[in-house]
């Protein structure tokens, strides 16, 4: 069995902005995001926010960390999402009105799936997403890492990746994590199993993680409880997500979190994603400004991002029906003060950044130690 220790760098140094962690090969040079005119506006200060908001999404378009796509096309006997699809909320020319240069497609299955049904489930599911790709190449492009993410967008596609799944679809075997990650996996949901639940991680959990961290799959710590999210911190040595959550004093939710966490996630690099959700975050642009704000206050302008959560089933808050809304939302922030290098780290930055940070931390624990052959039987059993 593979050590279950490691000694790679902290969490806290990994991916940053400002640099990789020592040792680490440098950054491809397809993968930073250059603004046109480094240092300079994008916009014209004089335009109103709506003009502006156009102006900087087209240097820095929407990195959307959660779209349940691939479960509403899976329930439709026909679709064309180049031309426009009116069942979903996010086809190509919805995507590109609202500006989304990469999505992550969820994977998530249906409350009660587990065990084989839900490996299988998952299987499927990724199997009709890259079909989704393949057949609609002209919008869209398939991605996992921050170079591919930015190939796409200077190609004219919406980079997809593939996640995140939910943690059964492991079948509690870190050989499925690994074939998983092989079939285009980007991020994983750590809740709802026996080695990730409100008592936090087992030892085969923190297993989880590091073998996570040594392929480069990206730990989403949405709905997962404190205990698990605190501890996910302290054992992954790549930065974490949260690919659906805002802030829980200004909106009670289970997956919305709680003050102290969001200033934790702050200090550990990570990434909170706030839906535009009407549930979580309330019923207008303001609202989820507000969660934006606050987010942007206790983590900091470099852990905050966005999740349109179209095409979950959820309500969306007023004047953020659809991807092509996404102007409305930056457009009202820019009324608030925030400085386009803000605006461009929320949109696309941050999650560039934590991709990287992805890619380090594999690269880096490649190199000191093989595959886990660690089972649950023999760590928690």
């Amino acid at each position: 069995m593979a050590d279950l220790q490691d000694d790679l760098c902290p969490a806290t140094e990994v991916g940053r902005v400002d640099g990789a962690p020592p040792g680490a090969e440098p950054c491809p040079a397809e993968a930073a995001v250059v603004p046109p005119e480094t240092g300079r506006p994008v916009s014209d200060p004089d335009d109103d926010p709506l003009t502006r908001a156009h102006a900087v999404l087209a240097a820095h378009p929407v990195a959307d960390g959660c779209s349940g796509l691939p479960r509403a096309l899976g329930r439709l006997p026909w679709y064309d999402l180049d031309l426009g699809e009116s069942a979903v909320d996010a086809d190509v020319p919805r995507l590109h009105k609202g500006r989304v240069g990469a999505v992550f497609w969820s994977l998530h299955l249906p409350e009660g799936v587990h065990g084989d049904r839900a490996v299988g489930a998952t299987l499927e599911q990724l199997d009709l997403a890259k079909g989704v790709v393949a057949a609609h190449d002209e919008g869209l492009r398939p991605a996992r890492t921050a170079g591919q993410v930015a190939d796409a967008r200077n190609c004219g596609r919406v980079a997809v990746l593939l996640g995140p799944a939910g943690a059964a679809a492991l079948g509690d075997s870190l050989g499925i994590l690994r074939s998983l990650h092989t079939l285009g996996l980007c991020a994983l949901t750590l809740t709802g199993t026996s080695w990730a639940d409100t008592d936090g991680l087992t030892r085969f959990g923190e297993e989880v993680v590091r073998e996570m961290n040594r392929i480069g799959v990206i730990a989403d710590l949405s709905y997962a409880s404190d205990r698990t999210v605190r501890r996910v911190l302290t054992v992954s040595r790549a930065p974490v997500l949260f690919s659906r959550s805002a802030a829980r004093a200004l909106r009670p939710h289970p997956a919305n979190l709680p003050d102290e966490l969001l200033a934790e996630v702050g200090e550990a690099g990570g990434l909170c994603l706030v839906p535009l959700s009407a549930e979580q975050t309330g019923p207008t642009v303001r609202d989820v400004a507000d969660h934006l704000d606050h987010v942007r206050t206790l983590a900091g302008p470099e852990c905050v991002g966005l999740s349109g959560t179209y095409d979950t089933g959820g309500a969306h808050p007023q004047e953020l029906d659809d991807t092509s809304c996404y102007p409305r939302l930056i457009a009202e922030l820019l009324r608030r003060g925030w400085d386009e290098s803000e605006v461009a780290l929320l949109t696309w930055g941050n999650v560039q950044r934590v991709l990287r940070g992805a890619e380090f931390s594999a690269r880096a624990a490649q190199q000191r130690r093989p595959p886990s052959t660690a089972t649950i039987a023999h760590l928690d059993g």
